[in-house]
């Protein structure tokens, strides 16, 4: 497999995509490839046919090698679904010798320690992501590495997740012929395509309104704070429109893509769609204001819920005010006047976000549009994968081989291996599983 490429491989509720990517020389990803189709095994994010999942995991690599010429082999992938819920906790160990600074290993240990929270049966934790830090009682400490201390406590954000659906995503992608490179959570890999470090900063809302599941999270000074995955997406509008209009669903799904809009004041009494019966019946007639009836209480609806986790997180404390607002991404958000409706109801600046914040300049518009926000995403954390295990080879070596160094030749400083992040460990534990399944 040649070096600084990598693949994401999105697995969502109404398509699956795969999308190869490579850092070129400005430090900016390039999108080489892309195949999409349309998934069938995956209700609210959920794997529930495998055969079915595995096609279609098939047909988009295809697809993607295809218009790159490049051959899949490990692919990087994002879990999500209605599975996934998140919740904070504190944790603190005692350090043996306070004379000696806090090091990485005091964290790992203290990361550890959390793994050992119980569970609900069958769920397991997929990412501990520490807050802030307290040593003997001083808080607000962003990096205790290097500092004096016995006590070393922190706040941790913990997404829990169900164990066997990972494992069947991971056994999707075995069976598709692939290797699963890294596994990552959908929210986390939509808001690294589509966010500026200022937004994350500041403090911001990604709001990802996917097929099957709308999914949440919540930064502030750069930190992810909060993240949550709501059981509703786009498709639940298009139930409703098929329900409400009598229609089929193919027709309901191009009647909201068309003519679609959250905001039912926009429409005038008279303007009318003619729909083709089915089989020599006659042609329906629906009203555009009806149907931006039908899908503004539903949006409503959605939006409403995912308000409430924002104000979880306490987003109403003078202190962890989302300042930049929301951004909005993921296919859903592309649905006419959805910017003014969130900002109606949240009271909240708003913007749609666009995967092209770390896309070379000269991408398809194709590629930069919201629907594959998590897709880049998920390209990004690849090569990010790649670029440690790169670093990690290099400082190996660098260990086996003594270095003659000259005296007066200044040692560049050690760059800290970066830590290993929880994602990485739960991606070795499917593939052993895997491998010991069969």
């Amino acid at each position: 497999m040649e070096n600084n490429i990598a693949v994401g491989l999105d697995i969502g509720t109404t398509k699956i995509v795969a999308m190869i990517g490579r850092k070129n020389e400005y430090g900016k990803v390039e999108i080489l490839g892309i195949g999409k189709s349309k998934s069938l095994g995956v209700h609210r994010g959920v794997v529930n046919n495998i055969t079915q999942t595995i096609q279609s995991i098939q047909l988009a690599a295809q697809e993607a090698e295809a218009a790159s010429e490049f051959k899949i082999e490990n692919v990087t992938v994002g879990i999500a679904g209605q599975h996934i819920r998140s919740l904070q906790h504190s944790d603190y160990i005692t350090r043996p010798n306070s004379d000696l600074v806090i090091d990485e290993e005091d964290i790992e240990r203290l990361i550890n320690q959390v793994h050992k929270l119980v569970m609900l049966p069958g769920e397991e934790i997929i990412h501990v992501l520490p807050q802030e830090y307290k040593v003997d009682g001083q808080a607000e400490i962003k990096e205790p590495i290097g500092m004096y201390g016995g006590r070393l406590e922190a706040n941790f954000h913990v997404v829990v997740g169900q164990v066997s659906s990972i494992r069947n995503v991971g056994r999707c992608i075995k069976s598709a012929g692939l290797n699963l490179e890294g596994i990552t959570l959908e929210p986390l890999a939509s808001a690294n395509a589509v966010l500026s470090q200022e937004e994350k900063e500041a403090g911001v809302a990604l709001i990802d309104i996917g097929g099957g599941t709308t999914d949440l999270a919540v930064f502030k000074d750069g930190i992810i704070r909060h993240t949550a995955v709501i059981p509703f997406g786009g498709n639940v509008i298009t139930e409703d429109i098929k329900e409400g209009c009598s229609i089929i669903e193919k027709q309901a799904e191009l009647l909201k893509i068309k003519f679609g809009s959250a905001w039912p004041g926009e429409n005038k009494e008279n303007e009318i769609v003619s729909i083709p019966g089915l089989r020599g019946r006659d042609p329906k007639e629906i009203t555009l204001k009806n149907l931006s009836k039908i899908i503004h209480a539903r949006v409503v609806e959605i939006v409403e819920q995912v308000y409430v986790e924002i104000k979880n997180y306490g987003h109403e404390e003078q202190k962890k005010k989302l300042i930049a607002g929301i951004v909005l991404t993921g296919g859903g958000a592309q649905l006419k006047h959805l910017k003014q409706l969130v900002e109606y109801i949240t009271g909240m600046d708003t913007r749609i976000g666009y995967p092209n914040e770390h896309l070379a300049g000269d991408s398809d518009d194709e590629i930069t549009s919201p629907l594959y926000a998590t897709a880049v995403g998920l390209v990004m954390d690849g090569l990010k994968r790649q670029e440690r295990k790169k670093a990690e080879k290099i400082e190996k070596q660098a260990e086996v081989a003594p270095q003659v160094e000259p005296e007066d030749v200044e040692e560049p400083p050690k760059q800290k291996p970066e830590r290993r992040s929880f994602l990485d460990k739960l991606t070795e534990r499917v593939k052993d599983f895997l491998d010991n399944a069969e």
